[in-house]
């Protein structure tokens, strides 16, 4: 006992414990964080204190300066601000533009700056409400009958198969890619194009390309995919050699490949009014990116075979379908999906109609439309695309639609509506409105009208176009389709139609 209380004594006399508890000087590490914080927090310069000479010269020196180095970085406030103010001037000038169009303005004497700010509001509300599903433009009605000289128009030439079409959000340019790599960016208005120039296999290499995988020796440049981001800043392609490029489309440069995927990228798409970016793939995943950080975010897994198609709107919910006859729904916050399951043959496409309701094409002719409340479809119509007969006149009037009756299907051979020229291949919803469009190899696309309250979808008319349609857009307003044809399917050369032509087709929509 006495000798522990001797030791004792000898280490408080030695001063090993004093100095456990003594703080007769602030460790600096401490004290700089202390006054690095209390910089940041500070409202004015009275609530900068720093017990460090130096520090605190240069948070007086920044104070009183008043904070060059924050006036020439943007923060992410100001940059938001911004943002914000360019759209609603935006609001404030498609305002202006109907106050002129508008004839009774002229006896009121035009608007005040009061009401102007009132119709900018009213018309956030309304695109906020249309954007998020809950309000649907009834467009379909007020589609006219195209007239017999009115017919798609040859926008931009490819020397091989257009694969994707898809188009910026103001609907003044798009941007298409073909089997042979060639992705044209291009004006809606005049047709001008310009092409996406693909750099050295070095400068691929430093921007994050991995070599070619399996056999291949060298690297396809064969385009399966495309997707532009809401902003128009970046244009994202997939193809065969496994990677997604992303690409500048102010310079029309390549920026960024994104390896990760084990077989061929079949599908992009940008969630609306953000930088996150999806992929689905022949390996059966779908993959999430953000281009903006460039970086790599998760994967998703649900899928027994080839992913074929995917869609995405503002919620972060995914819509994929694949070739195991399934459509999956994903819900990234909750990671949970929804399994939907084809009633026949595989499905080949599939869109949003709103965040409960989507379209899907099958390679049997048919088309569903499905809800969110249930696992089977609401609507079929089936034979949606019949193959044209020798008795069958090449184009069919509003009255004269083939609907999915029985009629219908007995007057097509069977043979002919299970080929490849009947296989639903694209579908299209015009955003936030009920009108949608198909296509297929038979000759036509199909204008349908989508009924509130899931009652059905009905045909409207048939717009003839020679060659696979392997890819649609609407036009945010309605008022035009763009379509991607070509002489063969988009994800393989089992068929062959020799009379069409390579290239991107317009037709015009008149609304009454």
């Amino acid at each position: 006992m006495m000798n522990r209380k001797k030791l004792k004594n000898k280490q408080t006399l030695n001063g090993h414990k004093p100095k456990r508890f003594k703080s007769d000087k602030p460790d600096p590490f401490f004290s700089n964080d202390s006054n690095r914080r209390t910089r940041f927090e500070g409202d004015d310069d009275d609530s900068i204190n720093s017990s460090d000479s130096d520090d605190g010269h240069v948070a007086a020196a920044t104070a009183e300066g008043g904070g060059e180095s924050e006036s020439e970085e943007e923060t992410a406030a100001e940059k938001r601000k911004r943002v914000a103010e360019a759209y609603l001037e935006k609001m404030r000038e498609v305002s202006r533009r109907e106050e002129e169009e508008d004839d009774d303005d002229d006896d009121r004497g035009g608007r005040g700056d009061g009401d102007m700010d009132s119709m900018v509001a009213r018309l956030l509300q309304a695109q906020q409400l249309e954007e998020s599903g809950r309000v649907r433009r009834l467009i379909a009605s007020r589609v006219q009958s195209p007239k017999s000289t009115e017919g798609f128009r040859l926008l931009v030439k490819h020397r091989q198969t257009v694969t994707a079409v898809v188009l910026s959000e103001d609907d003044s340019k798009g941007f298409s890619a073909s089997k042979d790599g060639y992705i044209v960016q291009w004006d809606v208005d005049t047709g001008k194009a310009e092409t996406f120039v693909w750099p050295s296999e070095e400068v691929l290499k430093s921007h994050g390309a991995k070599d070619p995988q399996g056999k291949a020796k060298k690297r396809s440049k064969h385009v399966l995919a495309l997707a532009v981001s809401s902003d128009g800043r970046y244009l994202a392609s997939g193809g065969f050699d496994r990677h997604i490029h992303l690409w500048d489309t102010r310079t029309r440069e390549h920026i960024q490949a994104f390896p990760g995927h084990k077989g061929p990228v079949s599908c992009l798409t940008f969630r609306q009014g953000t930088s996150e970016l999806f992929s689905g793939s022949f390996d059966r995943t779908i993959k999430i990116w953000n281009a903006e950080d460039r970086s790599y975010i998760t994967t998703l897994f649900g899928h027994q075979s080839d992913v074929l198609t995917i869609d995405c709107l503002r919620k972060e919910r995914v819509l994929t379908v694949g070739r195991d006859r399934t459509m999956h729904l994903w819900k990234v916050p909750e990671e949970s999906q929804l399994v939907f399951r084809a009633p026949a043959s595989s499905l080949e496409c599939c869109c949003f109609i709103n965040n409960d309701e989507f379209l899907s094409g099958s390679d049997d002719g048919s088309i569903e439309h499905w809800s969110v409340l249930r696992k089977k479809p609401l609507h079929i119509v089936k034979n949606a695309h019949p193959s044209l007969t020798p008795n069958t006149p090449d184009v069919k009037q509003n009255g004269d639609l083939s609907n999915g009756s029985k009629d219908d299907v007995d007057r097509v051979p069977e043979k002919l509506g299970q080929s490849a020229c009947s296989w639903v291949s694209s579908v299209a919803v015009c955003r936030g409105s009920d009108l949608a469009a198909s296509g297929a190899g038979n000759g036509v696309v199909r204008l349908w009208e989508i009924e509130n309250d899931a009652k059905g979808v009905h045909p409207l008319f048939e717009l003839p176009l020679v060659g696979y349609v392997n890819s649609l857009a609407f036009a945010k307003s309605g008022k035009f389709l763009v379509a991607g044809v070509g002489k063969e399917p988009r994800l393989g050369r089992w068929g062959s139609l020799p009379a069409a032509r390579h290239g991107v087709v317009v037709h015009p929509l008149q609304l009454s």
